[in-house]
């Protein structure tokens, strides 16, 4: 277990009435984020502070030691968390996928992965090791070697990076390539633990926006994942798996709920600023009373209603199951894309209502500035995204 996290008593499970994270707690998270950035330093009060409070733990089911959230409800809390600390929602997010993804089976009557739930339920912390240098490919390819053993194991070396949460993981998710057969290469989805031999962090992660993420590079050495870790085989390639379909209904609506809550943030800030400054040129008004600021605010207003429903439609729809025909990841994929380039548009927009002050170092603008353009860097990117979106509408989708 993290060094930071001790167990605690899950309390019962809040209504959509009662917030699980107070705004107190939200204050405190909030006063510690600049200089999370200007330290380049891990978040490890929030991580604390979010696991007494039962963050970690709010979508496993109450069985297993969790408050038993339902995804939309769980997105609401992100979006919440990360209008006051982006990085720490965003690392977040890679655990709760995770706990999303064993979830989806459980639901399904699945119990392969029932033991993530049980961990989570009991305060571990789960990391993905899924990103890798000039792996345009995503799950469908790795440049991670992945060696069979003969008890049903797997051997993993390779590089990863973008290794969200990697000062205080326990369990690390990896995907690799087993090649033993060279006609048919086979994608391994397996986790390693901290106190396994053969991994080590790299701290290579200085960033111009999320630094309290510590994204760092992570050296896979011979580690071994036992053979009851390893959760999918699967043939190279698109992968056709609900596990990997519950990572991605996981993880792109909550990359979704973060940026979303970044532009909220943004909007807030900047409204309250219009309301408080004050222009010569009407009779010294607040700039409230401009035309060109009330046109800004509008269209970030509207922005970030786009942004909330679909994101909000798109985890009820998830939650509740799409029909069998439905292109599902259209729709999620068109929520985190339209989240991403949305938020873009409304911090913009808040710098603009906000005026020159917003360019201090010491304001928040500044920082959500450089926060929400880390959207634009998530997998599947832009180009990927609609490609896929497409092909899902056409029909064509693992065919081209």
């Amino acid at each position: 277990m993290s060094a930071v996290l001790e167990p605690v008593v899950a309390p019962p499970a809040p209504g959509d009435a009662s917030p699980l994270l107070s705004d107190a707690l939200l204050e405190t998270i909030g006063k510690r984020a600049a200089g999370y950035d200007r330290d380049n330093q891990f978040f490890s009060e929030d991580l604390r502070d979010l696991h007494e409070a039962n963050f970690l733990r709010a979508s496993v089911p109450v069985e297993f030691g969790g408050l038993g959230l339902t995804l939309p409800q769980l997105l609401r809390e992100q979006a919440r968390l990360a209008a006051r600390a982006p990085s720490t929602a965003l690392a977040l997010n890679m655990h709760l996928y995770w706990v999303g993804a064993a979830l989806h089976l459980y639901r399904r009557g699945d119990t392969s992965a029932q033991w993530i739930l049980e961990e989570a339920g009991a305060g571990k912390v789960f990391a993905a090791g899924h990103g890798e240098p000039g792996n345009d490919l995503g799950l469908a390819w790795s440049s991670v070697k992945a060696t069979p053993l003969p008890d049903g194991g797997y051997r993993f070396d390779g590089r990863k990076i973008f290794t969200s949460l990697a000062p205080a993981w326990d369990w690390l998710g990896v995907h690799g390539i087993d090649e033993s057969d060279p006609h048919a290469p086979k994608i391994v989805h397996a986790f390693i633990r901290r106190d396994a031999a053969g991994h080590r962090t790299v701290q290579t992660w200085d960033a111009l926006g999320l630094r309290a993420t510590r994204s760092d590079d992570t050296w896979l050495e011979g580690v071994i994942a036992p053979r009851d870790k390893v959760i999918r085989v699967l043939p190279a390639g698109i992968p056709n798996d609900p596990f990997v379909d519950g990572i991605l209904g996981a993880v792109l609506p909550g990359l979704g709920a973060v940026y979303y809550g970044i532009a909220k943030r943004a909007f807030d800030v900047a409204v309250e600023s219009a309301k408080q400054r004050t222009s010569p040129a009407i009779g010294g008004k607040t700039y409230a009373y401009k035309p060109l600021t009330q046109q800004a605010v509008a269209q970030a207003a509207i922005e970030l209603a786009s942004i909330e429903a679909l994101v909000e439609r798109a985890a009820q729809r998830w939650w509740s199951g799409y029909e069998e025909d439905e292109p599902w990841i259209a729709h999620l994929l068109a929520a985190k894309q339209h989240a991403v380039d949305g938020a873009l548009r409304v911090v913009n927009l808040a710098l603009k209502i906000a005026g020159a002050a917003s360019l201090s170092r010491h304001g928040e603008l500044e920082r959500l500035y450089r926060d929400v353009r880390a959207g634009a860097f998530h997998p599947p990117n832009a180009d990927a995204a609609h490609e896929v979106i497409g092909q899902a509408w056409l029909g064509v989708l693992g065919k081209v």
